[in-house]
């Protein structure tokens, strides 16, 4: 492999290198107390806030697939992480606003967070002019169903809001594959509770979408109990990098 232009002090690739292991063996574990094959499980590293070269590192690594959530982090840290000479499949996990897809499309390989119909529209009109395949997109979920924070509204009738509108908004876009759906646990919680009630909503989805078979959900603090009810995905960023820093 040609040496990266972006260097890595030997003790943080240490560190990020025990953590991995960590976060492997956990996601390990709960495959198998799942009964599931440890292959289902994607890990999705969540390096906003942190710098290109920890992405570098964990590419280094084995890790092939980051996460992001601001673009005007995450395009510029794409931007550095492919002049090293690596390609890490990039995951856009934050709230996006329409006038972002423009640059999001350009370096982003999935799309977790579309949570309406204007959306899927802004990122369908964006990838046609700058992709030569459909970008990935996974249709973020209110667990809860409140409407004053993000995510598509199950069973509702909000023709921009509801999940039925927004998963049939993108799986018609010619620029854009329905490949799944993400959630968060909401705050007050347990997870377990709002992993079952996701995964009821992932299976009545996927009798329209038979093939929508990503479930992004879990992060460090319940990542098991996502895997235990059906994730193929989870993002992991503090167990991973450490605890981050504000954001300004």
């Amino acid at each position: 492999m040609t040496q990266s232009p972006i260097a890595v002090r030997p003790e943080r690739r240490a560190e990020l290198a025990a953590a991995l292991a960590r976060v492997r063996a956990r996601v390990a574990d709960a495959c198998a107390a799942a009964g599931r094959d440890r292959d289902e499980v994607t890990l999705v590293a969540v390096t906003k806030t942190y710098p290109a070269a920890d992405v570098v590192a964990l590419a280094e690594l084995g890790v092939t697939d980051v996460g992001e959530n601001r673009d005007q982090e995450a395009a510029p840290k794409a931007a550095a992480v492919a002049a090293a000479g690596l390609a890490p499949r990039w995951h856009f996990i934050g709230q996006l606003q329409r006038n972002k897809a423009r640059s999001v499309v350009r370096y982003a390989d999935v799309v977790q967070s579309v949570d309406s119909v204007r959306l899927a529209g802004a990122l369908d009109a964006a990838a046609a002019g700058a992709r030569d395949r459909p970008l990935d997109v996974l249709v973020q979920v209110s667990v809860d169903g409140d409407p004053a924070r993000g995510g598509a509204l199950p069973g509702s009738a909000d023709p921009q809001r509801g999940l039925d509108p927004v998963a049939a908004a993108v799986a018609g876009a010619p620029g854009l594959r329905l490949a799944g759906v993400m959630a968060v646990a909401p705050l007050g919680w347990e997870p377990d509770r709002a992993f079952a009630r996701l995964a009821e909503v992932v299976a009545r989805l996927r009798a329209d979408h038979p093939d929508a078979s990503a479930l992004s959900a879990g992060m460090s603090g319940d990542l098991e109990s996502a895997v235990r009810h059906g994730a193929t995905h989870v993002r992991v960023g503090s167990a991973l990098l450490g605890m981050r820093p504000t954001l300004r």
